[in-house]
């Protein structure tokens, strides 16, 4: 059975970023704040490295009902027995990666355009992860922005939950929720960030009242 999970607010790890506190203890923070997810991005990391960087995530995790995602790598997600993996539109192809990660395990996709939301196979699929809503720095090269029009259209065209990302900050979040999506993926907005902890407190609580 696959875990439950709450798409609310998404912490993207970035290594760069997280650099001054480290990867652990932001997400030890952003976890206390109110983080519901997590996903360890490394793009530039070896498949061990990713391991051994997701071993210390779980340490943080554990008790708590925050889900671990490791975007991109199924090996590394396969070895930490991690609750999902996230792939990209360039990456392998979903019905692949959820030939091999089984049917326990959540499985995410990016979805950066009005095209590829009409074309893409929901069936293997837990939930979508729908952007750039804006343009961002923490993803060089990234697709066009979709602004809330857009991503309106991505989370209208299929029936599973949605997690808005790109440039998103707390003051976006009411309109992010009135698009249809069904959380808020962030990355600078609390990787860097002087008070991890408080920053996800604050995104969290505007989240609630979106919600309401």
């Amino acid at each position: 059975m696959r875990p439950v999970f709450d798409l609310s607010l998404y912490l993207v790890l970035d290594p760069v970023l997280c650099s001054t506190l480290g990867m652990t203890e932001t997400t030890r923070q952003a976890v206390r704040g109110g983080a519901t997810m997590v996903q360890l991005r490394m793009k530039d990391a070896t498949t061990s490295e990713r391991i051994a960087a997701g071993r210390k995530l779980q340490q943080v995790l554990a008790g708590t009902d925050a889900r671990l995602i490791v975007n991109d790598d199924v090996d590394a997600a396969i070895a930490l027995g991690a609750d999902g993996v996230h792939v990209g539109q360039s990456d392998d192809d979903p019905i692949a990666v959820r030939e091999k990660i089984g049917p326990n395990m959540l499985l995410g996709l990016s979805i950066d355009s009005r095209e590829a939301a009409r074309r893409f196979n929901p069936a293997p699929l837990d939930y979508i992860g729908a952007g750039p809503v804006f343009a961002t720095r923490t993803k060089p090269g990234h697709a066009a922005p979709l602004g809330f029009d857009g991503l309106a259209e991505v989370a209208g065209r299929s029936d599973l939950p949605v997690v808005a990302i790109g440039g998103l900050k707390a003051e976006h979040i009411p309109a992010t929720f009135q698009a249809g999506a069904d959380g808020i993926a962030v990355v600078s907005a609390i990787c860097g960030q002087p008070d991890p902890h408080h920053a996800a407190v604050a995104l969290s609580a505007a989240i609630g009242k979106a919600k309401t």
